[in-house]
Protein backbone atom coordinates (compact mmCIF):
# COMPACT_ATOMS: atom_id res chain seq x y z
CA UNK A 1 0.00 0.00 0.00
CA UNK A 2 1.28 3.44 -0.92
CA UNK A 3 1.10 6.16 1.57
CA UNK A 4 1.16 9.58 0.74
CA UNK A 5 3.07 11.60 3.10
CA UNK A 6 1.58 14.39 5.24
CA UNK A 7 2.11 18.28 3.92
CA UNK A 8 4.76 20.43 5.86
CA UNK A 9 3.16 23.34 7.90
CA UNK A 10 4.29 25.82 4.74
CA UNK A 11 3.07 23.39 1.93
CA UNK A 12 -0.04 23.64 4.13
CA UNK A 13 -0.70 27.33 4.52
CA UNK A 14 0.62 27.70 0.29
CA UNK A 15 -2.27 25.17 -0.36
CA UNK A 16 -5.01 27.01 1.54
CA UNK A 17 -4.29 30.37 0.31
CA UNK A 18 -4.38 29.27 -3.31
CA UNK A 19 -7.15 27.23 -2.86
CA UNK A 20 -8.62 30.91 -1.30
CA UNK A 21 -7.29 33.11 -3.91
CA UNK A 22 -9.21 31.00 -6.47
CA UNK A 23 -12.28 30.97 -4.72
CA UNK A 24 -13.02 34.53 -4.43
CA UNK A 25 -11.69 35.17 -0.29
CA UNK A 26 -9.00 36.85 -1.57
CA UNK A 27 -9.59 38.60 -5.02
CA UNK A 28 -7.22 39.23 -7.73
CA UNK A 29 -5.63 43.10 -6.29
CA UNK A 30 -7.16 42.66 -2.89
CA UNK A 31 -4.62 42.68 -0.02
CA UNK A 32 -3.73 39.78 2.79
CA UNK A 33 -4.84 39.91 6.29
CA UNK A 34 -2.13 41.08 8.52
CA UNK A 35 0.78 38.75 9.23
CA UNK A 36 -0.71 37.87 12.75
CA UNK A 37 -4.49 37.01 11.53
CA UNK A 38 -3.45 35.42 8.71
CA UNK A 39 -0.84 33.09 10.44
CA UNK A 40 -3.81 32.42 13.11
CA UNK A 41 -6.51 31.54 10.39
CA UNK A 42 -4.37 29.35 8.58
CA UNK A 43 -2.92 27.94 11.96
CA UNK A 44 0.22 27.59 11.61
CA UNK A 45 3.10 29.80 12.85
CA UNK A 46 4.24 33.57 11.70
CA UNK A 47 7.65 31.49 10.05
CA UNK A 48 5.99 29.21 8.28
CA UNK A 49 3.33 31.86 6.75
CA UNK A 50 6.07 33.64 5.77
CA UNK A 51 7.88 31.08 3.67
CA UNK A 52 4.36 30.10 1.99
CA UNK A 53 3.95 34.06 1.23
CA UNK A 54 7.76 33.79 -0.21
CA UNK A 55 7.29 30.79 -2.20
CA UNK A 56 4.05 31.93 -3.57
CA UNK A 57 5.05 35.37 -4.17
CA UNK A 58 8.04 33.90 -6.23
CA UNK A 59 5.72 32.03 -8.43
CA UNK A 60 3.26 35.03 -9.03
CA UNK A 61 0.37 34.82 -6.52
CA UNK A 62 1.42 37.51 -4.31
CA UNK A 63 3.45 40.91 -4.15
CA UNK A 64 4.81 41.64 -0.79
CA UNK A 65 5.11 45.06 -0.21
CA UNK A 66 7.28 46.37 2.48
CA UNK A 67 5.69 48.07 4.98
CA UNK A 68 2.06 48.09 2.84
CA UNK A 69 -0.49 44.97 3.14
CA UNK A 70 0.56 41.84 0.59
CA UNK A 71 -1.50 42.44 -2.68
CA UNK A 72 -3.01 39.10 -4.52
CA UNK A 73 -1.21 39.78 -8.30
CA UNK A 74 -3.82 39.44 -11.29
CA UNK A 75 -1.60 36.03 -11.78
CA UNK A 76 -3.31 34.47 -15.22
CA UNK A 77 -1.21 37.63 -15.73
CA UNK A 78 1.79 37.70 -13.40
CA UNK A 79 2.31 34.71 -12.43
CA UNK A 80 4.45 31.65 -13.78
CA UNK A 81 4.43 28.13 -15.10
CA UNK A 82 4.13 27.17 -11.06
CA UNK A 83 0.42 28.73 -10.93
CA UNK A 84 -0.35 26.98 -13.94
CA UNK A 85 0.80 23.74 -12.08
CA UNK A 86 -0.42 24.99 -8.73
CA UNK A 87 -3.82 25.17 -10.48
CA UNK A 88 -3.68 21.73 -11.23
CA UNK A 89 -2.91 20.10 -8.08
CA UNK A 90 -5.38 22.03 -6.35
CA UNK A 91 -8.40 20.26 -5.12
CA UNK A 92 -11.24 22.52 -5.46
CA UNK A 93 -13.31 23.60 -8.63
CA UNK A 94 -11.25 24.70 -11.12
CA UNK A 95 -11.70 28.23 -12.75
CA UNK A 96 -13.82 28.26 -15.52
CA UNK A 97 -12.46 27.62 -18.98
CA UNK A 98 -8.97 26.14 -17.97
CA UNK A 99 -9.60 23.14 -19.22
CA UNK A 100 -10.73 24.02 -22.58
CA UNK A 101 -7.85 26.87 -22.61
CA UNK A 102 -5.04 23.97 -21.28
CA UNK A 103 -6.15 21.72 -24.08
CA UNK A 104 -5.61 24.43 -26.49
CA UNK A 105 -2.40 24.88 -25.86
CA UNK A 106 -2.26 20.89 -26.64
CA UNK A 107 -3.46 21.54 -29.83
CA UNK A 108 -0.65 23.96 -30.03
CA UNK A 109 1.95 22.05 -28.87
CA UNK A 110 1.03 18.45 -29.67
CA UNK A 111 1.46 18.69 -33.33
CA UNK A 112 5.29 19.85 -32.82
CA UNK A 113 6.40 17.38 -30.57
CA UNK A 114 4.27 14.68 -32.79
CA UNK A 115 6.21 15.53 -35.90
CA UNK A 116 9.99 15.55 -34.24
CA UNK A 117 9.11 12.50 -32.25
CA UNK A 118 8.47 10.65 -35.57
CA UNK A 119 11.56 12.18 -37.08
CA UNK A 120 13.68 10.92 -34.77
CA UNK A 121 12.18 7.86 -33.32
CA UNK A 122 9.60 6.65 -35.78
CA UNK A 123 10.41 3.27 -35.09
CA UNK A 124 10.02 3.24 -31.59
CA UNK A 125 6.64 5.25 -32.07
CA UNK A 126 5.15 3.09 -34.25
CA UNK A 127 5.78 -0.08 -31.82
CA UNK A 128 4.58 1.66 -28.91
CA UNK A 129 1.54 2.21 -30.78
CA UNK A 130 1.22 -1.18 -32.81
CA UNK A 131 0.51 -2.44 -28.74
CA UNK A 132 -1.79 -0.07 -28.23
CA UNK A 133 -3.91 -2.31 -30.81
CA UNK A 134 -4.74 -4.69 -27.65
CA UNK A 135 -5.72 -2.07 -25.41
CA UNK A 136 -8.30 -2.52 -23.04
CA UNK A 137 -11.14 -0.58 -23.93
CA UNK A 138 -12.10 1.45 -20.83
CA UNK A 139 -11.76 4.54 -19.69
CA UNK A 140 -8.99 4.25 -17.23
CA UNK A 141 -6.95 2.04 -19.63
CA UNK A 142 -7.20 4.55 -22.41
CA UNK A 143 -6.61 7.32 -20.42
CA UNK A 144 -3.34 5.68 -18.77
CA UNK A 145 -2.17 4.92 -22.52
CA UNK A 146 -3.40 8.38 -24.02
CA UNK A 147 -0.78 9.91 -21.07
CA UNK A 148 2.15 7.44 -21.77
CA UNK A 149 1.73 8.29 -25.26
CA UNK A 150 1.80 11.93 -25.26
CA UNK A 151 4.64 11.91 -22.21
CA UNK A 152 6.63 9.22 -24.91
CA UNK A 153 6.11 11.50 -27.58
CA UNK A 154 7.76 14.49 -26.22
CA UNK A 155 10.28 12.62 -24.66
CA UNK A 156 11.33 11.06 -28.18
CA UNK A 157 11.12 15.00 -29.76
CA UNK A 158 14.56 16.24 -28.12
CA UNK A 159 13.14 19.13 -26.46
CA UNK A 160 12.75 18.52 -22.61
CA UNK A 161 10.76 21.30 -22.23
CA UNK A 162 7.90 19.47 -23.98
CA UNK A 163 8.11 17.13 -21.06
CA UNK A 164 8.40 19.17 -18.60
CA UNK A 165 5.24 20.79 -19.57
CA UNK A 166 3.00 17.89 -19.81
CA UNK A 167 4.85 16.68 -16.58
CA UNK A 168 3.37 19.93 -14.72
CA UNK A 169 -0.37 18.53 -15.48
CA UNK A 170 0.13 14.81 -14.63
CA UNK A 171 -2.09 14.20 -12.05
CA UNK A 172 -4.75 16.09 -13.80
CA UNK A 173 -4.53 14.60 -16.76
CA UNK A 174 -5.13 11.32 -15.68
CA UNK A 175 -8.09 12.56 -13.79
CA UNK A 176 -10.14 14.61 -16.71
CA UNK A 177 -9.03 11.57 -19.18
CA UNK A 178 -10.88 9.34 -17.12
CA UNK A 179 -13.74 11.31 -17.47
CA UNK A 180 -13.39 11.75 -21.31
CA UNK A 181 -12.94 8.44 -21.91
CA UNK A 182 -15.89 7.97 -20.26
CA UNK A 183 -17.78 8.53 -23.76
CA UNK A 184 -17.55 5.66 -25.98
CA UNK A 185 -17.63 7.98 -28.70
CA UNK A 186 -13.78 9.72 -27.43
CA UNK A 187 -12.45 6.07 -27.17
CA UNK A 188 -13.29 5.68 -30.73
CA UNK A 189 -11.53 9.01 -31.49
CA UNK A 190 -8.73 8.35 -29.74
CA UNK A 191 -7.94 4.72 -31.64
CA UNK A 192 -8.75 6.39 -34.70
CA UNK A 193 -5.52 8.57 -33.83
CA UNK A 194 -3.64 5.83 -32.57
CA UNK A 195 -4.18 3.84 -35.62
CA UNK A 196 -3.39 6.62 -37.89
CA UNK A 197 -0.28 7.82 -35.98
CA UNK A 198 1.22 4.39 -36.30
CA UNK A 199 0.61 4.44 -40.09
CA UNK A 200 2.11 7.79 -40.50
CA UNK A 201 5.46 6.74 -37.75
CA UNK A 202 5.64 3.39 -40.16
CA UNK A 203 6.14 5.28 -42.91
CA UNK A 204 8.83 7.56 -41.60
CA UNK A 205 6.38 10.86 -42.66
CA UNK A 206 6.41 13.62 -40.07
CA UNK A 207 4.37 15.91 -42.04
CA UNK A 208 1.40 13.17 -41.85
CA UNK A 209 2.22 13.09 -38.04
CA UNK A 210 2.00 16.91 -37.46
CA UNK A 211 -1.32 17.19 -39.28
CA UNK A 212 -3.27 13.99 -37.79
CA UNK A 213 -2.31 15.03 -34.67
CA UNK A 214 -3.86 18.92 -35.02
CA UNK A 215 -6.88 17.38 -36.40
CA UNK A 216 -7.42 15.42 -33.40
CA UNK A 217 -6.46 17.88 -31.10
CA UNK A 218 -8.89 20.12 -32.39
CA UNK A 219 -11.51 18.03 -32.04
CA UNK A 220 -10.80 16.85 -28.73
CA UNK A 221 -11.73 20.36 -27.84
CA UNK A 222 -15.33 19.49 -28.89
CA UNK A 223 -15.65 16.21 -27.67
CA UNK A 224 -14.60 17.46 -24.20
CA UNK A 225 -17.13 20.56 -24.56
CA UNK A 226 -19.56 17.75 -25.60
CA UNK A 227 -18.65 15.76 -22.10
CA UNK A 228 -18.53 18.20 -19.90
CA UNK A 229 -22.19 19.04 -21.39
CA UNK A 230 -23.39 15.71 -20.42
CA UNK A 231 -21.97 15.26 -17.03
Amino acid sequence: MAWEAPLRPAEMAETRLIAAILDGQFPVNSTLPPERELATRLGVTRPTLREALQRLTRDGWLEIRQGRPTRVRDYWHEGSLGVLGAIARNPGPLPPQFIPNLLAVRLALAPAYARLAVERSAEAIADLLEAYRGAEDTPEALAEADWHLHRVLTIASGNPVFTLILNGFDALYRSLAVRYFASPDARAHSRRFYADLLAAARAGNPDAAERITRRVMGDSISIWSHVAEQE
